[in-house]
């Protein structure tokens, strides 16, 4: 008897001193000894909820990669649009029920504004000295993709002169082909999307004939659409040739399928998007949300990301054309990364926006 209380006992021992050197084993190279403790955190929470832009598609080698690693921890995955992540996210703060442990956004502006306004958990993640400083804001918000924004059109009817190169390229066409892009032409409609909006201020900073271009786009009668989806769709259809402000992620992967989508980055410039994430300062299970924050920003989760999920990559040491380090070497200076920080909310002050949204329906209409 005495034998098998200690055999029972032995066993027991065995079981106690190997969980936490279980989870030593998962701490990443380079990370501090006390992560375990982060990752046992986490495993006893059980899940982690995320709300997210990124399609569940693109998503879905990163949720089954993190599962890999973590099997413990299962990952509730809401994907919606930018406008909807948002006022959901609020509503159910303000109503004190549960919500999102991590928001991961496209829409650059109102992930900041969420951040401004006291939403995010501060986080030094191990991983930030692989993170650009422009995508790292406060320790709380975090650039995870590196996606230039492009145009695109139709490989099938246009052709030479009539696929744009540039904005300004793209008056050109606007005006002197008038013929074949009149009522073809789509982007965002911006008083609907969220990033749709965010990409045209973008723009209206960094091209010094905006209202010029946005006239020229009124008179050729654009149709705005609130999803990238939709407007790809439409351009392969040939019910529109051209659209612009497009994330160039998504159009090379439709590309890949669909030989009439063409896919351009602008010469005179090229905003990037990186989709922001941040975990939430009231999330239930804010050790899960940690280890996903680290996952996405690892050298691993990137390398998914680009290679998989086809968001590009922000990290240098990540290889591939859709990486920060390829596309440097293709573009050069006309790549424009839109910082993530404080600026971004300039136009997201009432006054400011509707002021810009009436100039815009002004100089769409040819009225100013």
């Amino acid at each position: 008897m005495k034998h098998i209380r200690k055999a029972m006992l032995g066993s027991l021992l065995t079981l106690v001193i190997s969980a936490p050197l279980l989870a030593q084993a998962q701490v990443p190279a380079g990370y501090p000894a006390n992560y375990a403790d982060t990752i046992a955190a986490a495993k006893k929470e059980g899940k982690v909820v995320i709300y997210s832009t990124t399609d569940t598609a693109s998503a879905n080698p990163l949720i089954k990669d993190f599962q890999s690693l973590y099997p413990g921890i299962s990952v509730e995955y809401n994907d919606m649009n930018s406008t909807e992540l948002y006022n959901r996210f609020i509503s159910e703060r303000a109503a004190g029920g549960g919500s999102a442990d991590v928001l991961w956004s496209s829409s650059m502006d109102l992930q900041i504004k969420l951040v401004n306004d006291g939403s995010a958990l501060a986080y030094a993640s191990p991983e930030l000295p692989h993170v650009p400083n422009w995508a790292v804001w406060k320790n709380e918000a975090f650039g995870t993709t590196y996606e230039p924004i492009a145009i695109v059109y139709n490989k099938r009817l246009l052709s030479g002169d009539e696929i744009p190169q540039s904005h300004a390229d793209m008056m050109r066409v606007f005006t002197q082909k008038a013929e074949k892009v009149k009522g073809k032409v789509t982007t965002y409609d911006i008083e609907k999307s969220g990033v749709g909006f965010m990409l045209i201020t973008q723009d209206s900073k960094h091209n010094p004939a905006f209202w010029d271009f946005v006239k020229a786009l009124g008179a050729a009668g654009p149709r705005f659409q609130s999803s990238s989806g939709t407007m790809m769709e439409r351009i392969s259809s040939g019910e529109n040739v051209l659209g612009f402000n497009i994330f160039s992620s998504y159009a090379l992967l439709r590309a890949k399928k669909d030989p009439s989508i063409g896919v351009v980055y602008p010469k005179d410039y090229t905003l990037v998007m990186s989709r922001v994430m941040f975990a939430s300062k009231g999330a239930k299970n804010p050790n899960a949300a940690k280890l996903w924050v680290d996952y996405i920003l690892s050298k691993r989760g990137q390398t998914i990301v680009a290679n998989q999920a086809e968001l590009g990559s922000i990290r240098a040491d990540v290889e591939g054309d859709q990486t920060l380090a390829g596309l440097t070497k293709t573009l050069g200076a006309t790549l424009k990364p839109i910082p993530v920080g404080p600026e971004l909310l300039s136009f997201l002050d009432q006054t400011k926006r509707l002021e810009f949204l009436k100039h815009w329906q002004q100089a769409i209409k040819g009225s100013k």
